[in-house]
């Protein structure tokens, strides 16, 4: 009671009293615990004095301080991360932090919180000589009341213990010789944690496992009643989407010894409620509002959350407040979107999600990890989650549960990225269940609980490719019935109602894309090689390996395994011709990348809803640099794979089937389009037009329509290209496409196109720069007689040469006809060129270019990325 009455005192208006949180993110340091010997009582006062500690990066992992202190290189360049630079034993050793803070002074009165945001893999907490705690499972929060040991106005020393997962296994070194080896081992027994650091066939293995302090650390202030898990619903009476009903509940809960009542208040957008509650002393009350008690939460008109294409990414932010007498209690907010999910349609029994009424094709990447060492702060973060809206991707799968934090769903309701999100089994042949399943069932209810308002979730699932144990099952079916009313639980990510994983993962001619099973409709995953641009290679390694493809080129995925890394240079030289040198090779890898990421989607495309639903490529982000299942770089430069899948993923496209050759128009939104026209081209190498023919098109919604069968004229050349365009019925561009394409008779063989000639383009560059960003419209024209292949924009830093990243490019990769122009829209942060002029370095297949100069940014040829600058090698391969 004396605490209540002193917090009424202390109060004046709820506008004025309530204290902001206060991040603890400075003057940590760091030590290895077998070089401590005081207890954490001793560390964790003031007086301490650490004695050589090291300097702490929170949040960060371990691996990622021992870095930025200089104690090992940096594990992801190169082969540093060989056990011979980087010791396996420091995924055993466990390390203390330590950090000392001034609690707020106008923390007065009140209970102060001490809040983790996530730890790897188990942590006590000390401040001031007391234990506040303890922690397990890399994905749950911990939330401490320190009030007895930390007063307002005053230092307070915070030291924390992390021990690694108790199984961290052993890993398999990737190699030219060895190949990338079995996938995973004993980390998954642990659970929840950062079980792929062990080692799969997209990451070496991890020294420390990923263990520290990955998340946050803040400190905050309620008063006596605290406002706890705060869900938010929506619902629409589909087909109708003038009104939705959204429903409100939270926990309440009183820290005092007196009974205490208040008012909740509620607010968002034009909407605010208040309800008085009362909590018996030291305990809970939930709260549970709808339109049927509070009817202003029946929206009328409401701004609707949609997938990207589909419509806007609206949100709505419920501030919500818990007032005794004028003092504000507690505080949170709330970000929601108004949509409906559904799951199933009338004319299939197979996987289907709709948002408000409308199926959406679900095309997208798998995340195994967002970064090999949580290296990814809300920048960073908020650039790959763009470069995926910039694909026209509709989803994203978060692989057994491995990239969560608040910033990664932020990211996907802000950019329209439906998530398929999991919980932390892997196959059951990558590694054994968890045996401690109450840490286990505790971290997936955190799960729940932190991200559940995120309207980007489409779907719960338990397992990566495998049920989950019976028990784990039941308990997860319970964990949703009482936590998750809307949304899907999917038991496996590879069975029931058409979902299937299984790849293939290597690279393949286009038309292989076209070719699936009956199981293969909701596809969870597939993918291919991905090469990054001679730039990003020339960044991922040192110079003695960029010639020569080695145990480097291993270590960065680039070897046998799924991805079939050692059979990819011979398919390379025999469908283009042998590479010459590393240049030459990844001008070939552009033109691979391109199909094959383009035919992954079209392949669907063109059995889209008849049956197919979904195609999730393994994978869109790289964890580490990587030549492989990516579609950019983890410089954050996109590769051809990018604009590839961009252009299959347009919400109105026009593809050729490169199986049938039927001419077909995906039209995925819920209008028809009518009286539209598209127009199909074909060209010889020497740039001549052999053939025109023009269609009149009716495009039913959200389905494919077929134009029917391409015609192929006589006199082809062993490789020509063929053009489609799709305008509506105004005359508005909709859709192009360009393809290559050789002789049925050799149809994979396209070495002729080393006979193109060279096309020089002409350039021009208008800058208008607005809200920090360098905005660039360039436009390339052709005004020569032949094809220009697959041109290639990379904003750089004029004096420097350096490129800048990220940059955002409307559309790149880009082929064009003969008298043929395009604008190229390029955004990055003005800050990113520090000072510089823009200068624009342009290659491509067969690509020349006009040199063009203003005060506002330059354009030249990219001379490095010419295989005409280096010497021909060959690109041996070392180690077999």
């Amino acid at each position: 009671m004396k605490a209540l009455i002193l917090y009424l005192a202390l109060c004046g208006s709820a506008a004025e009293v309530f204290p902001n949180s206060m991040p603890i993110d400075s003057g940590w340091q760091l030590q290895f615990a077998s070089k401590v010997s005081q207890s954490g009582g001793q560390i964790s006062v003031a007086s301490f004095q650490p004695d050589n500690w090291l300097a702490a990066t929170v949040p960060g992992t371990i691996l990622t301080s021992l870095v930025n202190d200089k104690v090992y290189p940096d594990p992801l360049f190169g082969e540093n991360n060989r056990p011979d630079k980087i010791p396996e034993t420091l995924c055993r050793e466990s390390y203390w932090y330590r950090t000392v803070f001034t609690v707020p002074a106008d923390y007065a009165g009140r209970q102060i919180w001490l809040n983790f945001e996530g730890i790897n893999y188990s942590a006590e907490i000390w401040v001031n000589g007391h234990q506040a705690g303890t922690m397990r499972g890399a994905f749950a929060r911990g939330i401490f009341d320190v009030s007895k040991f930390a007063a307002p106005g005053q230092p307070a020393a915070l030291a924390v213990l992390i021990t690694p997962q108790p199984h961290p296994g052993t890993p398999h070194e990737h190699t030219i010789k060895d190949g990338m080896g079995l996938n995973g081992g004993i980390t998954a027994i642990d659970g929840p944690c950062f079980l792929c650091t062990i080692g799969w066939d997209w990451i070496p293995a991890i020294r420390d496992r990923d263990s520290g302090i990955w998340q946050k650390v803040y400190l905050s202030a309620t008063g006596p009643v605290a406002i706890r898990n705060p869900l938010v619903t929506t619902d629409l009476p589909l087909p109708d989407l003038d009104h939705a009903d959204v429903g409100i509940a939270t926990t309440l809960e009183n820290y005092s010894d007196a009974q205490v009542s208040g008012v909740l208040k509620g607010d968002f957008g034009d909407v605010s409620f208040e309800t008085p509650v009362t909590i018996p002393a030291r305990q809970t009350n939930m709260v549970s509002l709808s339109p049927a008690t509070v009817p202003a939460l029946r929206l009328t008109h409401p701004n609707l959350w949609w997938p990207n294409g589909y419509g806007p990414q609206n949100l709505y932010k419920l501030h919500l407040n818990f007032e005794v007498g004028a003092a504000v209690s507690d505080s949170r907010e709330v970000t929601f979107g108004v949509r409906k999910i559904t799951y199933t349609v009338p004319d299939s029994e197979n996987l289907t999600i709709s948002v408000n009424g409308v199926r959406i094709m679900c095309r997208g990447g798998n995340w195994g990890l967002d970064e090999a060492m949580k290296r990814n702060p809300r920048a960073r973060l908020e650039a790959q989650i763009r470069m995926h809206k910039l694909a026209n991707y509709t989803i994203i799968r978060n692989w057994v549960g491995q990239s969560t934090s608040e910033d990664f769903y932020d990211m996907c309701d802000q950019y329209g990225l439906l998530l398929w999100d999991e919980f932390f089994q892997p196959n059951p042949s990558d590694g054994p269940n968890p045996t401690d399943l109450v840490t286990y069932l505790a971290n997936v209810r955190e799960k729940i609980l932190r991200f559940r308002n995120h309207p980007s979730i489409a779907v719960w699932c338990a397992r990566n490719e495998g049920y989950p144990p019976k028990e784990i099952d039941t308990a997860l079916r319970k964990l949703m019935a009482e936590l998750e009313p809307t949304r899907l639980y999917q038991p496996s990510s590879t069975a029931g109602h058409g979902v299937h994983s299984g790849g293939p993962y290597c690279w393949r001619t286009p038309r292989e894309f076209y070719e699936y099973g009956a199981d293969d409709v909701f596809k969870t995953e597939i993918g291919s090689v991905s090469v990054p641009t001679l730039e990003s290679i020339h960044g991922m390694m040192p110079q003695k390996d960029w010639e020569v493809i080695d145990d480097d080129w291993a270590e960065h995925d680039f070897a046998k395994g799924a991805q079939r890394g050692n059979l990819y240079p011979q398919i390379l030289n025999g469908r283009y011709g042998k590479a010459v040198n590393l240049a030459d090779f990844t001008r070939k890898a552009q033109m691979m990348n391109y199909e094959a990421f383009r035919a992954l989607y079209e392949g669907r495309n063109a059995k889209m809803f008849k049956p197919c639903t979904a195609v999730i490529t393994w994978m869109s982000n790289p964890a580490q640099p990587s030549f492989v299942w990516q579609i950019y770089h983890h410089d954050l430069e996109p590769n051809s794979s990018l604009f590839g899948a961009q252009k299959a993923c347009e919400p109105v496209h026009i593809q050729l089937n490169e199986k049938t050759g039927d001419v077909e128009v995906i039209n995925n939104l819920p209008a028809a389009l009518s009286q539209a026209r598209a127009s199909l081209s074909v060209f010889n190498l020497d740039g001549s037009n052999v053939y025109q023919h023009e269609y009149a098109v009716d495009a039913a919604a959200t389905a494919e329509t077929s134009l029917g069968l391409a015609e192929w004229p006589a006199g082809l050349s062993a490789v020509h290209f063929v053009k489609l365009e799709l305008l509506d019925a105004g005359g508005k561009l909709l859709s192009d496409n360009f393809y290559w394409r050789a002789l049925p008779s050799q149809p994979d063989d396209l070495r002729a196109l080393d006979k193109l000639p060279a096309a020089t383009l002409e350039a021009s560059v208008a800058r208008h720069d607005a809200d920090g960003k360098c905005l660039l419209d360039l436009t390339l024209r052709n005004p020569g007689p032949g094809v220009a292949l697959m041109a290639h924009a990379q904003l750089r830093r004029k004096d420097s040469g350096a490129r800048v990243l990220p940059a955002y490019y409307s559309v790149n990769y880009v082929s064009l006809a003969p008298g043929e122009s395009k604008t190229i829209s390029i955004e990055a942060a003005a800050a990113g060129l520090d000072g510089q002029t823009p200068l624009i370095a342009i290659d491509g297949w067969n690509i020349a270019v006009k040199p063009f100069s203003s005060p506002e940014a330059e354009v030249s040829l990219n001379d490095e990325a010419q295989p005409s600058h280096w010497p021909a090698n060959g690109l041996s391969i070392r180690g077999q």
